[in-house]
């Protein structure tokens, strides 16, 4: 028993990754303000829970219906990370003006993209990763409503402490200041690119070799 929830809480660990999450955290709420920063770890940290609680509800028979393997949905999240590992690198740098506005901005300001649902909440926290890794700890096969629970417990436990990251990034913005920001978002660009190709190689390797989608 002790071993499984072990394993599981290494295993939801990786799959959701709170540490990784803090560069993009970063790099998103450069210039903003510290009320819209808790407010956007906040929101990001709830969307997630609520995706993955989603997975871990009803992910087995979505992905029984629909035919979709761990592959594909790989391949789909490392599409999307590329993406907007692209707009981390290449973005053009942010002016004194527009800071200003996106540190007046909040959350439910609906004219501009919500950057606590794209990237934060889906795909860096509830990656897809995350919602197979949900599906398969609490395949309704071989585990009782009771460890479904455990899991849940497990995986919300781990959100908690992504939040948490995301609160003590905020110090961390202040050490750097803007022009710190901007380099780190350029080079946890080429890093979050890095991943994003691997994961998409990993599995389309896996998809020539087992011919499993």
């Amino acid at each position: 028993m002790l071993h499984g929830i072990l394993e599981q809480i290494v295993t939801l660990w990786v799959v959701i990754d709170p540490i990784g999450t803090i560069p993009v955290f970063i790099a998103i709420t450069a210039g903003a303000g510290a009320a819209l920063r808790r407010q956007i770890a906040l929101q990001a940290a709830l969307v997630s829970a609520g995706v993955l609680l989603f997975f871990l509800i009803f992910g087995q028979l979505l992905i029984d219906a629909l035919g979709i393997g761990l592959n594909s949905f790989q391949v789909a999240g490392g599409i999307v990370l590329f993406l907007f590992a692209l707009t981390m690198i290449f973005g053009e740098g942010k002016t004194e003006a527009e800071q200003r506005a996106l540190s007046d901005m909040t959350v439910d300001d609906r004219r501009t993209p919500n950057p606590a649902i794209f990237p934060l909440a889906v795909p860096s926290l509830a990656s897809p990763g995350a919602m197979l890794a949900i599906v398969i700890l609490t395949d309704n096969n071989r585990f009782s409503i009771s460890d479904q629970a455990v899991t849940g417990a497990i995986m919300l436990a781990v959100i908690v402490a992504a939040y948490l990251m995301m609160r003590l990034a905020e110090p961390i913005i202040r050490l750097i200041g803007e022009a710190g920001s901007a380099i780190v978002s350029r080079v946890m660009g080429m890093i979050l690119a890095s991943v994003a190709a691997n994961a998409v190689l990993t599995a389309l390797l896996r998809i020539v070799t087992t011919g499993e989608l």
